[in-house]
Formats: C-alpha cells, structure tokens, sequence
C-alpha cells in the first residue's frame, strides 16, 4: 500500500459560494504560474498573495496528478492565510480533491454546464474567450462566472495563438455584467495602460509575477494600478 497524498484542504476551510462570488467582484489581479519545479510554491504563492495577488492558479501541463494536488495544497494553504482565492485550470477531477474556490475552462475543455454538474453551485468557473462570439457566450451562460478575454498581444505561455487586439477588450467593457479579466502579455507599463484605457479592470498576469526577481513588489505595482 502506498501512502495517501496530502490531498488538501480542510473542508472546515471552504468557502462558501457566496463569499467566493463576493471576491470575485473584489478581484483585480489573478496570476498563473507553473508548479515551479525546483523552488517553493508555497512562499512563492505567500508573497504574490503578499503583494495584493487576488487569484492564484496552478496551469502545468507537464506534471502527474499527485503532483498537481500537492502544488495546489500549498497554494490553498496561503490563499487561506492572506484571504485570497485559489484555481485550478482543466482538470475537473483535481480541482474536486482540493476544494478548488475556482476552476476555469478553455473553449475545447468541458463546458460549464458539465463542469458545474461535476462541481457544484459554490465553486466558481471561468471560461478563456478570444473573440466577441465566445464572450457572448460566457456572458450569457449561467455556469459561467467569470471569463478571460485574450490573449491581447502574443505570448510564449499560449504559443501558436494569435493576439485579439485592444478592440475585443472595448467590445467586452462595453457589455460586459460579469467580472472579467485581460490575459496575454500583460505586464506593468504601456501595455497595462493600454488595457486599462480599453476599459478593462481586471488583468491576468503570467511573468510579470512568476518570473520577477520580487513577486510581491511586482504583484504591488500592477495592484497599485489596478485599484
């Protein structure tokens, strides 16, 4: 028999679905990060949360399972301690063993309807749009409570995607009722700027966080812009 592995957070520690969509609204920054092979998830997870981080989700797709939970316990772990959120991207299974506060959905994986059948009413579901028709789409689904629009410019974490462009963030500031969020290539600087003139207030954010020198100084500088 092989030992269990450390599968996750305390049920006692869940959020309820009402205080999960309550910071949400509340939400401005939501980074993406690898397991991060080799060094600490969990004080990275400590100071991105630290520095304003509001969402953190695990995407790698290069790791097992048991790996996967025990990279997302840890990030759970500092969510709890600095009142945030943790997510899990794809995979619906590993996101029930950890009590994900939200699991998000590209346009290919299960739909929202499936994902909340597997889930429940409480966990929060995201979808990745990347044109005006998918973000009607995830506006208008009940299952959805929030969506990602991007990837604004290119970026290495998204290869062979092409870039929607600043128009498509005007089209969802426009009609957009459900939070939202900017994702690709986004860092501090013009291209911040750029996405909060077309109207976006919540941003996605991959290097700009995981692979500065200070993740909780990086992390205050684009909340501190955010608001």
């Amino acid at each position: 028999m092989t030992d269990a592995p450390p599968f996750a957070v305390a049920s006692s520690a869940s959020l309820s679905g009402a205080e999960r969509r309550r910071r949400l609204a509340d939400a401005r920054l939501y980074v993406c990060t690898d397991a991060r092979p080799g060094e600490d998830i969990a004080e990275f997870a400590s100071a991105a949360f630290g520095g304003g981080v509001d969402i953190i989700q695990v995407r790698d797709k290069t790791i097992e399972a048991a790996d996967e939970i025990a990279a997302l316990t840890a990030v759970a772990a500092a969510a709890r301690g600095h009142g945030a959120m943790f997510a899990v991207n794809d995979r619906a299974d590993v996101a029930a063993l950890v009590g994900a506060d939200v699991f998000h959905i590209g346009q290919r994986d299960l739909t929202p309807g499936q994902a909340r059948g597997l889930l429940g009413p409480d966990v929060l579901i995201g979808r990745s749009t990347h044109a005006v028709e998918q973000i009607d789409a995830a506006e208008s689904d009940p299952d959805v409570d929030y969506f990602c629009v991007g990837p604004v410019w290119e970026t290495p974490t998204k290869p062979g995607r092409d870039a929607v462009g600043i128009d498509v963030l005007r089209y969802a500031a426009a009609m957009a009722t459900k939070p939202w969020f900017a994702i690709g290539g986004i860092a501090a600087g013009d291209r911040l700027d750029a996405v909060l003139a077309a109207g976006a207030e919540r941003v996605v954010v991959v290097r700009a966080v995981t692979r500065a020198d200070d993740p909780a100084a990086a992390a205050r500088e684009l909340r501190a812009r955010l608001g």
